[in-house]
């Protein structure tokens, strides 16, 4: 438990974390990954340069010294960093690395009149406070995966056993386990972790599984992003035969068991984990909207896939919205953005529904927006990034 002055303390660097905090953050970033290459596998660089992974931990941080007397008031933001963890095999000698290194960067970055002694002891024991939650909840997270029927700890060797190719820029991998063993079940929506060795370099990826496990396979579908180093990977050298190393599915933004009707939206490849969701759905009677949008019908993975799944469910109505048409496809239901006008059009009458959408920041900024205006209620309105999380606002 942290002092009530301890907390007093972090509390009043709250205005300096709102001016300065990503300043800070980037400092920390710097000599994180300089001085410490053994933990450059656990940060993807791509995001490290964009700013996007700086500006989330920053929020983080931000959000921590705003609550740090009322921990429950951070909502989901500890569950999403705990699963982000597991998919990563974050453990818990990485954490005093990254406390130093933080609390090197207040002193550092804010200076010894306001990095005083005190300032610096607090923030330790906050930090320590946050790395000992998050290393027990990750701890009892790792063992159930491990105990439960197909699970495993720490990398496990996977088959490719199918690659297809789902459109201009998305392909499918099957992967099943090279023990011909079981394997752990996955929510619809959850993703699974991989390690790679490029170049010689260990990195580390999560990739929505685009499929509900089945006949002991995990399905990823993965875009061909301009510059990404694992995504070229996948697509140009992974192939058929080849092994590669997984970690247990994680993430808990998953479909949740409801009798309410069920909208899933999702733009380009954020389409993924919404097939997972679709699959179990259809399970049930629930009414089911399924809306996608696309560059165009070039880039659009799954459609025959979808177009079929609503000729043998009546329960299941499907949309899709392309930014352009580009002649050669199967028309969409709309060509240009998503509108406020046209999602309202295509979503059920009833608006106490459940909405799961995923897709460009952009995009899920106007849905989010949309969705609120069009009466849905925010709390069943669920999102979730790819990358480092931040504000829809």
């Amino acid at each position: 438990m942290l002092s009530v002055q301890d907390r007093a303390i972090v509390k009043s660097t709250v205005p300096l974390l709102e001016s300065g905090g990503e300043a800070l953050i980037t400092h920390f970033y710097r000599m994180l990954l300089s001085e410490f290459p053994e933990v450059r596998p656990l940060f993807n660089q791509a995001h490290q340069a964009s700013g996007d992974q700086p500006r989330a931990l920053a929020n983080g941080v931000l959000m921590y010294a705003r609550h740090i007397d009322q921990l429950d008031q951070l909502g989901d933001l500890v569950a999403k960093i705990i699963n982000k963890h597991v998919a990563l095999q974050i453990l818990p000698e990485h954490y005093p690395i990254v406390g130093s290194c933080l609390l090197r960067a207040i002193a550092e970055v804010l200076g010894e009149e306001i990095a005083t002694p005190e300032v610096i002891a607090a923030w330790g024991a906050a930090y320590g406070q946050l790395a000992d939650i998050l290393i027990g909840a990750e701890a009892s997270i790792y063992e159930q995966k491990a105990q439960a029927p197909g699970g495993w700890r720490g990398a496990r060797e996977f088959i490719v056993a199918k690659k297809v190719q789902e459109s201009a820029e998305i392909v499918s991998f099957y992967f099943e386990p090279a023990d011909k063993g079981q394997i752990l079940d996955a929510a619809p929506g959850q993703y699974i972790g991989m390690k790679l060795f490029l170049d010689g370099e260990e990195i580390r990826r999560n990739y929505s599984l685009s499929a509900r496990p089945s006949n002991s396979q995990y399905r990823i579908s993965v875009k061909r992003e301009p510059g990404g180093r694992a995504s070229n990977h996948l697509h140009d050298n992974l192939n058929v035969g080849d092994s590669i190393q997984l970690f247990t599915p994680s993430g808990e933004f998953v479909l949740t068991d409801s009798d309410k009707p069920l909208v899933l939206i999702s733009g380009g490849v954020g389409i993924t984990p919404t097939l997972a969701m679709l699959e179990a759905a259809l399970e049930t009677e629930r009414p089911v909207h399924f809306i996608h949008c696309a560059r165009n019908g070039g880039v659009h993975a799954f459609r025959d896939v979808i177009d079929t799944l609503a000729e043998r469910y009546p329960q299941l109505q499907r949309f899709y919205c392309y930014a352009e048409d580009d002649g050669l496809s199967p028309a969409a239901h709309s060509v240009g953005y998503l509108t406020q006008e046209k999602l309202a059009e295509w979503l059920p009458e009833q608006r106490d529904l459940d909405a799961y959408f995923l897709g460009p920041k952009g995009f899920m900024a106007a849905i989010k927006r949309h969705l609120k205006a069009l009466g849905v209620p925010e709390k069943q309105s669920r999102y979730e990034f790819f990358g480092p999380a931040s504000a829809l606002e």
